[in-house]
Formats: structure tokens, sequence, C-alpha cells
């Protein structure tokens, strides 16, 4: 394997791992969303999970443009995410959106591990910069928005 397919490795395995954790999203936002179809607040939270599909789209694209294959499921993490929020949806509303909230903030320290990443190419990381990290932000600030009310 020569340098340009190792650098092309590393990138791929940390965009699969991004990969994973919006799979995961995608899943805990469903939960939400199945366990509270009739409140005011389902219309933001599918918007963000429907934003979630969009980077998963996103990401696939990216691992498949460097030779890769693009994971297809959430993995371990995505277990763990649920079984959380799972347990968050128990106690309410409030709390489900706190957990989300939660799991934004988990997703954006990923996003920016993978920008503080040497092995990380130019391009992945001006993606994750200028289309998905962004994202994540303003899920956060709807979140904290959401909590508030």
């Amino acid at each position: 394997m020569n340098l340009t397919e190792q650098e092309n490795r590393h990138c791929i395995d940390v965009c699969n791992s991004l990969l994973r954790g919006e799979l995961s999203a995608i899943e805990v936002y469903s939960q939400v969303n199945h366990k509270y179809p009739d409140e005011p607040e389902t219309t933001s939270l599918r918007h963000i999970r429907d934003e979630h599909i969009w980077a998963v789209g996103r990401l696939r694209t990216n691992i498949q443009e460097m030779g890769g294959e693009p994971d297809t499921d959430s993995g371990a993490w995505g277990n763990v995410a649920k079984s959380v929020q799972g347990a968050a949806n128990l106690f309410g509303e409030n709390s489900a959106i706190c957990s989300l909230e939660q799991g934004e903030k988990h997703g954006r320290n990923e996003y920016e591990d993978a920008l503080e990443d040497e092995g990380v190419m130019a391009d992945c990381k001006l993606m994750i910069r200028t289309e998905l990290l962004p994202k994540i932000d303003q899920h956060i600030h709807t979140l904290e928005q959401l909590g508030k009310s």
C-alpha cells in the first residue's frame, strides 16, 4: 500500500466513523418522533433527522469517491445511543430533548476531532467545516430553544 492509499484509508476510516454517528442520529430521532408524534416540537425534530439523512448521503458519496466502502449501520454506538435515548424518553419530552442535545454535542466533538486529525485530507476537512459542522451547530441551537419552551 503506497502513501496515498494509506492516507485515503485513514480518511475513509474517519469518515465511516462519522457516518456511523449520523446513522445513529437518524435512528434516535426516528425513535423520538415515533414516541412523541403529536408534539409541536416534532416538526423541528423531523427537520433535524432529515438533515442527518442528508449528511449520511454526503458522507457515503465522499467515502465512495475516495475508493472506500461506506458502512451501512450505526454499529455498537447506535445501540448505546438508542438505549440512552429510550431511557430519556421514559422521563418525558424535555428529558428526550436534553438527551438529543447531548448527542448533537457529541457529534460536534467527533467532527472537531476529525478537523484536528492530520490524517484527514483537506477536501474532507472542507466538507466538514463548511457543510456538516454548521448543520450540527444549528441542531444544537434548535434543541436549546426547544428545551427552553
